[in-house]
């Protein structure tokens, strides 16, 4: 066969696998791990391991919050919260439930892996050209003081999503110092400290990321679970019941309408709150680079960029965690995470089309399930 003609029946054949891929619909369908490749026994010791390695925290959330958080200066709760549930999980393969463990329907707080779904709003903002690079200074798109002055006035939409902007200053009640402070110096070290050249240094900081969200309703000028609604969430069949919710005091002016700037997280509460399906079909979309049936509802070139190593932490892309450290042990670089507080994960390995959403997971115990049900694959 002459080299033109093998290289258009490649693309021909390679159209026809993209045209049939599983996608679910209302009723997700389920198959043997067989079926697809995958070793039976080995998914079944995963359940059984996810179900036996539950997080230990207490039940009712704000009291684990207010335990978790003890050292912060004036902590307190401002969102929604709730009693969390058991374990539960899903494992998709190729689009299908290939196994599943506990109460699926149960809404739930997931904590910071709602930042993976705040760095989705960002990445539909860059491909609608609402911002024009993630390297312009978000001083250019946000109208108030926030990004005032030198230091602030760096700070990037890259900076933002790898969490290594350094900005300081307070938002809703909450100042970059009280978030997560030092065991040692105190607030007034903290307070009059140097601060760092953004992008050069990582910190987890939910009130920058906070300060996201907000620079994001300032950009899109609705609300961001709306946006997440009509652009995501609805084109991939989620239910009605998810909720993103922020915190008492974070209703801004918008247009003339008063608007929640919404959390990303569940630190003071607040977050988006969703059932197991929910955030598998969302874990889906980005193992499918984007696409859901025939509609690319998020770039490719975004897919590609949020797990990508910053270089401020090579294990932190845009909100969501790479395994360029093996943090999860010796398996792909290029599988990648959505995490949060409480054992709450998102799995992505697109190069085997494989999704593991687990919830209330002993937070030690990730890579070792990931491991597991990766050696299951044939």
């Amino acid at each position: 066969m002459k080299p033109f003609l093998f290289l258009a029946s490649c693309l021909a054949v390679l159209n026809i696998q993209a045209q049939t891929l599983y996608f679910p619909d209302s009723n997700w369908q389920t198959k043997k791990a067989a079926d697809l490749q995958m070793n039976q026994s080995v998914i079944d010791s995963a359940v059984r391991f996810a179900l036996a390695n539950e997080v230990k925290i207490d039940y009712d959330m704000r009291i684990a919050n207010i335990k978790s958080y003890t050292n912060e200066p004036g902590y307190k709760i401002l969102g929604p919260m709730k009693q969390r549930g058991k374990p539960a999980g899903m494992i998709i393969k190729n689009g299908y439930i290939v196994a599943q463990w506990g109460d699926l329907n149960r809404i739930d707080m997931t904590f910071s892996v709602t930042k993976s779904y705040l760095s989705t709003i960002a990445g539909l903002a860059v491909d609608n050209r609402l911002i024009r690079s993630v390297d312009d200074k978000v001083k250019e798109y946000v109208w108030d003081e926030k990004f005032d002055g030198e230091h602030n006035g760096k700070v990037t939409w890259r900076h933002l999503l790898t969490q290594s902007s350094d900005w300081s200053g307070c938002l809703f009640d909450n100042c970059d110092w009280a978030d997560r402070p030092p065991k040692e110096g105190g607030i007034d070290e903290w307070k009059n400290r140097k601060l760092l050249e953004p992008g050069t240094n990582y910190e987890y900081n939910d009130v920058r990321v906070n300060l996201l969200s907000y620079s994001l309703l300032q950009v899109w000028r609705k609300p961001l679970p709306a946006v997440l609604k009509e652009k995501i969430m609805d084109p991939i069949g989620a239910s009605s019941t998810w909720r993103w919710f922020g915190y008492e005091n974070s209703y801004v002016n918008m247009d003339g309408l008063m608007v929640q700037s919404v959390s990303g997280g569940g630190h003071h509460g607040g977050g988006i709150f969703i059932n197991t399906y929910d955030q598998a079909r969302f874990g889906l979309l980005f193992a499918r680079k984007g696409k859901w049936k025939n509609q690319q509802l998020v770039s490719v070139d975004w897919t590609e960029a949020v797990h990508k190593p910053s270089s401020a932490n090579k294990s932190y892309g845009f909100l969501w965690w790479t395994n360029h450290n093996n943090d999860l042990g010796n398996i792909s670089k290029e599988i990648y995470t959505a995490q949060g507080y409480g054992g709450n994960y998102i799995v992505i390995d697109t190069e085997n089309d494989l999704v593991i959403v687990t919830r209330w997971l002993d937070t030690s115990k990730l890579g070792e399930l990931v491991r597991l049900v990766e050696s299951a694959i044939k």
